[in-house]
Order: C-alpha cells, then sequence, then structure tokens
C-alpha cells in the first residue's frame, strides 16, 4: 500500500466522509439518549428493551438480500441520499410522538423498523460506492478515515449527548440525529461519482441473490471470514442489550455517567483507527481481525464481573477502552479486505448479504438477552455471551484467515 496512512485523495471522498461524520456524531448521541428513553422514561421491561434493540435490525432479515441486488442495478449514490432522508423522517417522528405525549414502546418499535428499513439501502450503497470514489489499494486507508470519523464522534456524542439529555430530555435530543442525516442526504447529493447508467435489461431476481450468496460464502477466506462476523454479531447484539439493563438499572449509572463510559469506548475507536492501516501492513489484515476478535471475549468478560463499586466502575471503563480498541483496528482492515476482494459489479450484493445476515443475528442477539435476563439476570446472561464471542473468535483463528494479507 505505500504509505499506509496517505490521505485518500479527492474533494468528492471529503464530501463523502464529512456526510458519514456528521450523521456518525448524531447516532453517538443518539447511543445515550435511546436507552435513557427506553429504560427510564418509557420503563421498558428487559424484554421490551430487546425488542427496540431488535427493531432497527429486522428490515435486514427482510429486506437484506433483495436490496443488495437493486443496490447493484441502480446507481449507488441516489440510494444512499434517500437512504438518508427515510432515516430522517423516521428519527423525527420519535421526539414529535413524545411531545404530543402519546409515545409508547410500539411506536417506538415502528419508527425503528422503519429506520432500520432505510437503513439496508442506505448501508449497501454506503459500501459499495466507496470504491468509485478511492482507488482500491487505498481503501483500507480510506475505511481507516471513516473509521476515524466515527470514532472521534463516539468520543464526543456520547459526552455532549449524555449532557443534552439531561439538559433537554432524551425525546429531543434523538431530533438531532434526525438533522444529521438531513445533512448527511444533502453532501452526499452534492457528489459528482462516475456510475454506470442502470441497466434496462430484465434480469432474474433469484440469480442475482445466488450470484451475492456464493461470493460470500464460497470464497476460501472471505466465507469463514462471513460466519465468524455472524456469530459475532449475535454476540454484540446481546451484549448491547445487556450494557443497557446492568449499568443504568443494576449499577445506577445516571444518563451523564452512561454518556462517559460511551465515550471512553469512542476514545479507543479512534486510537484503533489510527493505527489500523499500520497494523494491516505489518501482519496482514487477517491476523489483525483474529487478534482483535480474542480481545472482545476478554472484554466482555470484565464487564461480567464488574460490581456495583469504584473497582467494578473501574473495570467497565476498562472493558469498554479494550472493546473500542479492538473495533477500532479491526473494521477498517476487514472492510478494504472484502471491498478489494470483491468485484464491483458483486460489491451491492455481497455488502448487502452480509449485512442482512449480520443485523439479523444481532437483532437474535438482543432479542434473546432480553428475554433471558428477565429469566436469569443480567450477569448468568453475560457468561452466554462472553461464549459466543469467543466461538466467533476461533471460527475466525482457524480459518484460512490467518495467512490473508492485505488484498490477497
Amino acid at each position: 500500500m505505500g504509505d499506509a496512512l496517505a490521505p485518500a485523495p479527492g474533494s468528492m471522498f471529503v464530501r463523502y466522509w464529512t456526510a458519514a461524520a456528521i450523521s456518525s456524531f448524531g447516532s453517538a448521541v443518539t447511543a445515550v439518549a435511546m436507552p435513557v428513553l427506553v429504560v427510564q422514561l418509557l420503563g421498558a421491561t428487559p424484554l421490551e428493551v430487546g425488542v427496540v434493540n431488535a427493531a432497527q435490525f429486522v428490515p435486514y432479515a427482510v429486506l437484506g438480500l433483495i436490496a443488495g441486488v437493486y443496490t447493484d442495478r441502480w446507481r449507488r449514490k441516489p440510494v444512499l441520499v434517500w437512504a438518508s432522508v427515510g432515516r430522517a423522517l423516521s428519527l423525527s417522528a420519535i421526539p414529535a410522538l413524545w411531545l404530543t405525549g402519546v409515545l409508547q414502546i410500539w411506536m417506538l418499535v415502528i419508527a425503528l423498523l422503519l429506520f432500520g428499513s432505510c437503513s439496508v439501502f442506505g448501508f449497501a450503497a454506503t459500501q459499495s460506492l466507496l470504491p468509485r470514489l478511492v482507488p482500491r489499494a487505498q481503501l483500507v486507508s480510506a475505511n481507516a478515515r471513516l473509521d476515524q470519523a466515527d470514532a472521534a464522534a463516539q468520543t464526543l456524542g456520547p459526552a455532549i449527548g449524555g449532557g443534552l439529555v439531561g439538559l433537554l430530555g432524551a425525546p429531543v435530543v434523538i431530533a438531532v440525529d434526525a438533522i444529521s442525516y438531513l445533512v448527511d442526504a444533502a453532501l452526499n447529493a452534492s457528489i459528482r461519482v462516475d456510475e454506470p447508467r442502470p441497466d434496462s435489461r430484465t434480469r432474474n431476481l433469484r440469480l442475482e441473490i445466488r450470484d451475492g450468496l456464493q461470493w460470500t460464502y464460497r470464497h476460501r477466506t472471505l466465507g469463514p471470514l462471513a460466519v465468524s462476523t455472524h456469530v459475532w454479531f449475535f454476540a454484540n447484539g446481546a451484549a448491547l442489550t445487556v450494557l443497557s439493563l446492568l449499568v443504568l438499572r443494576s449499577l445506577g449509572f445516571s444518563a451523564a455517567a452512561f454518556g462517559i463510559l460511551l465515550t471512553v469506548f469512542g476514545i479507543t475507536s479512534l486510537v484503533g483507527a489510527s493505527i489500523a492501516p499500520r497494523c494491516g501492513v505489518r501482519i496482514g489484515s487477517g491476523r489483525v481481525i483474529i487478534l482483535a476478535r480474542v480481545a472482545y471475549p476478554i472484554a466482555w468478560l470484565l464487564v461480567a464481573i464488574a460490581s456495583p463499586t469504584g473497582i467494578g466502575d473501574a473495570l467497565l471503563f476498562v472493558a469498554l477502552a479494550l472493546q473500542g480498541l479492538a473495533a477500532g483496528v479491526e473494521n477498517s482492515n476487514e472492510m478494504g479486505y472484502w471491498q478489494t476482494l470483491t468485484p464491483d459489479e458483486l460489491l451491492g450484493r455481497v455488502n448487502a448479504t452480509r449485512r442482512s445476515i449480520n443485523r439479523t443475528m444481532a437483532a437474535l442477539g438482543a432479542l434473546g438477552a432480553g428475554l433471558l435476563v428477565g429469566l436469569i439476570g443480567d450477569r448468568p446472561t453475560l457468561i452466554g455471551v462472553i461464549v459466543v464471542f469467543a466461538a466467533a473468535a476461533l471460527i475466525a483463528a482457524l480459518s484460512p484467515l490467518r495467512e490473508a494479507l492485505n488484498g490477497d
């Protein structure tokens, strides 16, 4: 790759990067506001918390494979723009319903289902458009730049979000995220990118879906990586559901303290994203991914043993710091690896296939964790989460991925 930290070229990438950074900031604010809204203001049960966490992921199971096909059929920039507009409208319904005094859990779930439906198309287009903005040789570096922006947003967003939630209330703060998606849409609409005109020929939807599935799961290294990632998303969906219940109820964190906890995650994610390209060049993208996946069960073991004491609070912050570092190092290497090996005409389907199954697994993990916390408690549920994280690491470690370098 030459200079692994060389900036991704072109003013169009700068606009794309800016749009992603702004929407990431809004999402980081919502990461604090949404659990406070659900757990504290709406008084949700553990199962309802799981349902809310799962809601935005359910559309991936229903629409994911189809969205991938149409993302490859259509020009990707318009898909990305309209998906952002749809997400803005879906989120804006939440504060509107709250301010009129009618917001209930089932209404929130519907809004998040609509949000997730737009996200299915938006993320498929986002990951498929990037290789048209930067050379494939610089994809790891470009993804690292995006990860740095996301991590910076997660560093500032939760701290600001926690303060804003205390000042304005969680529903009003969610409106900030809705506005960020409108800005995202405007910036992406201004990007000039060379995309082929849509092919007007009649196509076979089933065959196109099959092509995406075959590339995703029959590739020597991409197949095991996909399976490992699916398992990881199940564990992560469960872990985040348990975390909000554990921290906001069992350990009695305030919204501000919860925001600071997520800020630590953001800081270490930024550090990880900053060193990710160098790590990929030095030891290979495959080994970076494996080492990161080994770190996740260790991080959640620290969460599981955290007690309502000063030491327990410190363990939580250490755990989220380790989780953030691992995520920051891993993500750009994984995304660059997929984008480098996948032909452009298959990118929409492959990206949507992976994200569809990933988000479905996250939804199942969130629902399962919400149910288990109600039955057996948060800490026993976390033990199961740790086992699943360890399984994801083992699948990756035993695969040919350990021999994979960038672009192999």
